[in-house]
Formats: C-alpha cells, sequence, structure tokens
C-alpha cells in the first residue's frame, strides 16, 4: 500500500469519533435532528461561535457550501470568488445550479484574493441587464494551503459591508487554520464579520460530516426548508452529530489539525533544500505545493500518493499533504525518497 501525502480525505476516521459513533449506536433515538446528540453537538457549536448560532448538518463539503450560499442570495445575484475556489472549479458546477447564480472569479494570490481585485467585479450595480453581486465566498485554508489571517479577513468583511455584501467562509480545513494562527475559533470566522461558515469535519477526521454554521441568524430563516429541498436532511442524525461532539467538547480537533500542520512543516524542513525543487510557498497549514522535475513525479509515486496540481514544459507543481494520522516515520521516508531524486539531479547537472 502506497503512503499517503494525497489527501486528508484519504486518512481514515479518528478513533475517538469512531467510539463516539459506537456509542450513539445503543437504542432507539427521535429521527432528524430531535436527539440529544444533535442538541448537545448544536450546543457544542454554540459554545465556540454565539448562543445565537444556528446549525445544521450536511453529508459532505459541496453541500455545505451550495446551501449556504442559497441562503443567502437570490438567483440573479452573484458570488464573488477566487478563480481557484472548491466551488468554482471542484463543485462540478453544483453551485450555479442549485443556486441559479452566477460565480464571478478574481485573480488569486498564493490562494488568497483581496479587495482592490474585488472591487473591480462591483459593476452594473442596479443595472437589470447585469447579475448583481451578493456574496463574497472565501476558503480558509485556502486551495493552496495557505492561510487568511485575522486583519486580512476583517478587511474583506469591511468591504462586503460597505458595498452591501455578506461574506461566505467555505471552511473545509477551518480546524488547520485555526491550529495554524493559534486562534480560537470564533476570532477569525464570527469577530470578524463572516457571516456564514461551511465547517469542514471529514478532512480533520470526521466521516460524512459537515456542518452550515450560521454566525449571522437572520439568514438561517428558510434554511430547515432549503435543506430538505435539497437531500441533505439526515434522518438518523444523531450519527452527524455524535462526531461533531467528539470533535468539539475536548477540541479534540486542535489535535488532529495540529498534528497535520507539524507534520508538513517538518516535511518542509527536510526537504527544502534538496536541488531541484523549488518552494515558493512554505507551508502554513498542512500543505505543500513544490515544483520538481517532471520525470521525478512517477519514480516517486511508486511508493507515495500524491496529486500532479500543474503540469509544466520541465517541472510539475505538486500537491503533498498531511493529515492527522501522518507518521513522523513516513515523513522521514518521503523526504529520503525525495533527497535520493534530488541527489540524482545534482549529480547529473554537474
Amino acid at each position: 500500500m502506497k503512503i499517503n501525502f494525497a489527501s486528508d480525505n484519504f486518512s481514515g476516521v479518528l478513533p475517538e469519533v469512531m467510539a463516539a459513533l459506537s456509542e450513539a449506536n445503543s437504542g432507539p433515538a427521535p429521527a432528524y435532528g430531535a436527539d440529544e446528540w444533535t442538541a448537545r453537538a448544536v450546543n457544542a457549536f454554540r459554545a465556540r461561535f454565539g448562543e445565537d448560532a444556528e446549525v445544521f448538518f450536511a453529508f459532505n463539503g459541496t453541500a455545505a457550501n451550495v446551501l449556504s450560499l442559497q441562503a443567502m442570495m437570490r438567483p440573479f445575484e452573484a458570488v464573488l470568488c477566487s478563480e481557484a475556489a472548491h466551488i468554482a472549479v471542484d463543485e462540478c458546477g453544483a453551485p450555479e445550479r442549485f443556486t441559479g447564480s452566477k460565480l464571478l472569479t478574481v485573480p488569486h494570490h498564493h490562494g488568497k484574493i483581496r479587495v482592490e481585485d474585488l472591487e473591480r467585479q462591483l459593476v452594473g450595480m442596479g443595472d437589470q441587464h447585469h447579475v448583481q453581486p451578493r456574496v463574497i465566498s472565501i476558503s480558509q485554508t485556502t486551495e493552496l494551503g495557505t492561510v487568511y489571517s485575522a486583519d486580512e479577513l476583517r478587511e474583506i468583511s469591511a468591504f462586503a459591508r460597505k458595498n452591501g455584501l455578506l461574506l461566505h467562509m467555505d471552511g473545509a480545513r477551518i480546524c488547520n487554520a485555526a491550529a495554524s494562527l493559534d486562534l480560537p475559533l470564533r476570532a477569525f470566522t464570527r469577530d470578524v464579520g463572516v457571516d456564514v461558515l461551511s465547517f469542514g469535519g471529514t478532512k480533520t477526521g470526521l466521516m460524512g460530516a459537515e456542518a452550515v454554521v450560521f454566525l449571522n441568524p437572520v439568514l438561517a430563516r428558510d434554511f430547515k426548508f432549503i435543506r430538505k429541498q435539497s437531500m441533505q436532511l439526515s434522518s438518523k442524525m444523531r450519527f452527524i452529530a455524535a462526531q461533531f461532539i467528539a470533535l468539539l467538547e475536548q477540541d479534540l480537533w486542535k489535535r488532529a489539525a495540529g498534528h497535520a500542520n507539524a507534520m508538513a512543516r517538518l516535511l518542509e524542513s527536510k526537504i527544502r533544500d534538496i536541488p531541484g525543487l523549488q518552494l515558493d510557498v512554505a507551508p502554513q497549514a498542512n500543505a505543500l505545493f513544490p515544483k520538481i522535475p517532471k520525470e521525478w513525479v512517477s519514480r516517486l509515486q511508486k511508493d507515495f500518493d500524491f496529486y500532479v496540481w500543474k503540469s509544466g514544459a520541465t517541472h510539475d507543481q505538486v500537491r503533498w499533504m498531511t493529515s492527522w494520522n501522518t507518521s513522523e516515520a513516513n515523513v522521514q521516508k518521503f523526504a529520503a525518497a525525495i533527497q535520493s531524486q534530488g541527489n540524482q539531479t545534482g549529480q547529473t547537472s554537474s
């Protein structure tokens, strides 16, 4: 079996989460969220995001994003997002199909978007011939593994407020971001002006468990109907809720995400000076995006799983990702294999 550096989606479920699922599997419980586990999980979210936060569970991240956007806008309105955003690139057109709204993409800078780029999309405001910008959607962490600081998020939020826009955060890896920033979850979400958060659980070690968290509770008014109509209402919701209880109540998320981030930093420390490898940005969370000679890819992929992100003439940009269960031993093995390729490159060029 190959060693995983492809995705935190490849990793299994946290043992504590499996134990929570087993505990929840005892006897009957009311369906559709009217159970004690769901109430307890909602309270765990509210303890971290505010007592008036509205929390709804979904099965996957695409659904969490699409349902969030449906609640925030009407079909003649538009979402401003990075040209690399998951909603624009990796959700098979689901946001546009199910919201009926247009995605307006802007350039990114190592995954992040800037106010000056958003500003250029504010054209045709009030003109009946143009879609009307309504939501800014950002990813935290970004699709290139970078992390917005709280100050960067405040700047985007202030721009949104100034222009009558709402702010959505795709938090598929929000736990990794929080561990990287060393901040409470609320400090770079609600406290900086995020209106709706897609809270990712799957990539942090849960099993098919995501949440939509309304930090602006007014926007949640019709969400129970939106979720049901979109086929995301779980009948046995206690099994999603139990996972979030395990993740949140004892801060398991912090340990899991912190370990993943630490393994990415360890890998970077071992490979940063290898000849032939170029890494423009040091890992800020649990992903590295180096450029390596094309011939390295097939050799390394014999023993290690990872993705080619962008293919070039002589070099490919690849993604190496760590997870809650990435071991230090496997990082050392991967680093040694990369070093071996670098040694060959150095000998060839000398």
